[in-house]
């Protein structure tokens, strides 16, 4: 168990190391989440610097992120880049008559709008009505 403590320990100070190399200050804060390593690290490197583990706290660092994890998400299950956007090109023009502004329309608006664009995929595609 202490093995394990002390290479994520380490793990979590070389992490810091190199986070903090390109700086010209000391940071008033580090924000991270609730690994104990970060705290064990930070007690190292930043001893005097404050740190809040919070769930929450770093929500715009990982907001920013989420285009480039949706762009990673696609690429699952395709064999290369280039099937992938052969795919994704003909899939955006679909998807965006289903993926609505939702908070720009009331209940009774969101349902007409999606009935309309399951109509049009169904005369489009060629496919029964299920209903």
């Amino acid at each position: 168990m202490s093995s394990t403590l002390w290479f994520s320990a380490g793990a979590a100070t070389r992490f810091f190391r190199k986070l903090l190399k390109g700086l010209r200050y000391v940071p008033r804060v580090i924000i991270t989440d609730k690994l104990k390593s970060y705290a064990a690290a930070k007690r190292k490197i930043l001893p005097k610097v404050e740190h809040r583990q919070s769930r929450y706290l770093n929500n715009r660092a990982e907001v920013s992120h989420q285009p480039t994890r949706r762009r990673e998400r696609q690429m699952k299950r395709f064999k290369s880049p280039r099937h992938a956007q052969r795919f994704l090109s003909t899939h955006s023009r679909i998807h965006n008559h289903f993926q609505l502004c939702r908070h720009h329309l009331s209940a009774n608006e969101h349902r007409a709008a999606r009935d309309t664009a399951f109509l049009t995929w169904r005369e489009v595609a060629g496919t029964a009505s299920a209903a």
